[in-house]
């Protein structure tokens, strides 16, 4: 009988493990390699890249109790934090793609905190890609589109708004989550984008 509940508790762990995705298929457990040539939108690029590498950490190993926690009665939890997040990651993948932020339909989206984690990397990664081949921000505007019509901002409120946004609250995550009693991992090299040996 022992022999069976052993075997049991290591496959629920085996399937709880599977559940988790791989490092294949998210980005940002390290950071990419640099750009070989130095133009504004390889900057651009690798600031996303910083910002994808410091939200995949700050939201590696999250546990559902931790999901709730809040500094303050009046503060956000860190579900939100991730929600917020995730919407700044769309609003930086379609200035990327030079299209509008549409807030005529409002969109219900049903995901868990791991699909969600998972888009918002993805959404990053493939801002930084299509902002890498850039020849001219100029013409990756913000435009907010609503019910009044539409707003354009030029490229500059993309990095003081939403990319720079982005990674305060991916340190706000760190800050909670540390306070919740579930450190980011210590070998995490913001410096040079990888985990310490």
């Amino acid at each position: 009988m022992r022999s069976f509940l052993i075997l049991f508790a290591l496959a629920i762990c085996a399937i709880s493990t599977a559940q988790e995705p791989s490092t294949d298929t998210i980005p940002y457990h390290k950071i990419p390699e640099a750009p070989k040539t130095f133009t504004a939108g390889t900057m651009v690029a690798r600031m996303i890249d910083g910002l994808g590498f410091r939200y995949y950490w700050a939201t590696e190993g999250l546990t559902d109790g931790n999901m709730s926690y809040k500094p303050s009665e009046k503060g956000r939890d860190i579900t939100a934090t991730v929600d917020h997040l995730y919407g700044l990651s769309k609003m930086i993948l379609t200035s990327a793609e030079k299209k509008a932020n549409d807030r005529t339909q409002e969109v219900k989206e049903e995901l868990s905190f791991i699909e969600k984690r998972k888009q918002t990397l993805l959404n990053l990664e493939k801002a930084s890609a299509l902002y890498a081949v850039s020849k001219d921000l100029s013409e990756h505007k913000i435009i907010f589109k609503n019910a009044n019509g539409s707003q354009e901002f030029p490229f500059w409120n993309q990095i003081n708004g939403p990319i720079e946004d982005a990674v305060w609250h991916s340190g706000q995550i760190v800050v909670m989550r540390r306070s919740a009693g579930n450190p980011m991992n210590p070998k995490v090299n913001v410096f040079l984008g990888q985990l310490n040996e």
